[in-house]
């Protein structure tokens, strides 16, 4: 289990656009590592349009946000087409990342216990340290919820 101060799993993915993304590439920056469970569905389109409606603001703070599920890059493409989002979504179809920080579980819903992604966020500094754990993630209001935590 990741906690606040554990060194960040380092990864490599590819995004929408057939690009790799590398978290050392993001060391200096402030990242916010988003895992949702699945493009264009209800509370996944709630979570990154708020990322994306805050987006601006959050990179006048520093901060980079990079969202991950296990889609493919063709989905990711259409989904970040689609709701015009700015960042880069990570096509983990393998579910290595989001095994490395522990987004793979045990979820329950109507009654119903199967395996699946778990929404987490977390917060990475600049040194690769995580500065933030949310496991209870608001979707429509996912970037204020992050700011508050940072701030108290």
């Amino acid at each position: 289990m990741l906690e606040v101060g554990h060194t960040a799993p380092t990864f490599v993915g590819t995004d929408q656009s057939g690009e790799s993304v590398s978290l050392t590439d993001y060391r200096g920056k402030k990242v916010i590592l988003y895992f949702y469970p699945k493009d264009n569905t209800p509370g996944c389109t709630k979570e990154s349009c708020d990322f994306r409606d805050n987006y601006q603001y959050l990179t006048t703070q520093g901060f980079e946000v990079i969202g991950v599920s296990a889609d493919s890059e063709k989905s990711h493409q259409k989904f970040a087409d689609k709701f015009d989002l700015p960042f880069k979504l990570i096509a983990d179809t393998e579910k290595e990342i989001i095994e490395q920080y522990g987004a793979w579980g045990e979820k329950k819903f109507m009654g119903r216990e199967y395996m699946g992604i778990i929404r987490k966020t977390f917060v990475i500094d600049e040194e690769g340290k995580i500065a933030l754990v949310v496991n209870k993630v608001k979707t429509k209001e996912a970037s204020q919820q992050v700011l508050d935590l940072l701030n108290n």
